[in-house]
């Protein structure tokens, strides 16, 4: 007798279920852009501030927009909701510095670990300042779980865009186990550190990290990557 092949629980085709619908709802309330004009980078210090200053508390200074140094090395992703065209999550990905690269990075300002010995820099970008207010008006609970993967498509297609084959970062744990939920894992750089509370400084080499994606959670692999659009897939990758 041939070998019955396993059927996937319940509760796995409940999550893959949920998940699905989830995306589509993502999909209808919010757009992905990437911040090409002065108006939406504009945009993005705007929700920066409400995010870091106000709710977080972070620095107060600004005058309603968060700005810092990295900005003039950065590119910027915004989620528009489709409704209203106001810009409800941002994230940038600050790009090393070809004259200084032992200070292209924030991380490299709050950790000791040498970043340079174990990342190739002039390919690396650090993830930066993930935004997501606290209150989602206008979104489904379904999108508002989720909106973090419109930000990691934006990511993924600024760092197919510029020949980016690594991130870094410095996360809260609790935002690292988010991301892992949707199979997107990042691995330690040295110990914790404090700065604005606990932190994990963390690194992502972008090709195995998107074919685990799509080996865990196609879904979402096809969300991130546009169906292949911006990234390869594992075969294409295996090929290479």
């Amino acid at each position: 007798m041939g070998v019955r092949a396993r059927q996937p629980d319940l509760r796995t085709v409940r999550t893959l279920s949920r998940m699905e619908d989830a995306i589509g709802a993502v999909q209808q309330e919010i757009t992905v852009e990437l911040a090409d004009t002065p108006e939406l980078v504009r945009e993005a210090h705007r929700l920066r501030y409400q995010v870091y200053c106000l709710e977080r508390g972070y620095k107060l200074e600004g005058d309603g927009l968060e700005i810092d140094e990295y900005d003039v090395r950065a590119r910027h992703v915004v989620l528009c909701h489709r409704q209203s065209g106001e810009v409800v999550g941002t994230v940038r990905l600050v790009l090393s510095s070809a004259e200084n690269p032992g200070h292209s990075f924030p991380l490299q300002h709050v950790s000791h670990f040498p970043l340079e010995e174990h990342l190739p820099i002039g390919r690396t970008a650090e993830v930066s300042r993930f935004a997501l207010p606290k209150h989602r008006q206008g979104l489904s609970m379904a999108s508002a779980s989720i909106m973090r993967l419109g930000l990691v498509q934006g990511l993924v297609r600024i760092s197919q865009e510029l020949g980016l084959t690594h991130w870094c970062a410095v996360m809260e744990p609790s935002l690292l186990r988010l991301l892992q939920r949707t199979a997107i894992h990042f691995e330690p750089l040295g110990p914790p550190v404090d700065y604005h509370g606990i932190r994990q400084p963390c690194y992502a080499a972008i090709d195995p990290i998107l074919a685990r994606m799509a080996r865990e959670c196609p879904d979402v692999w096809s969300f991130v990557t546009g169906s292949g659009l911006w990234w390869p897939g594992p075969r294409e990758l295996a090929a290479a």
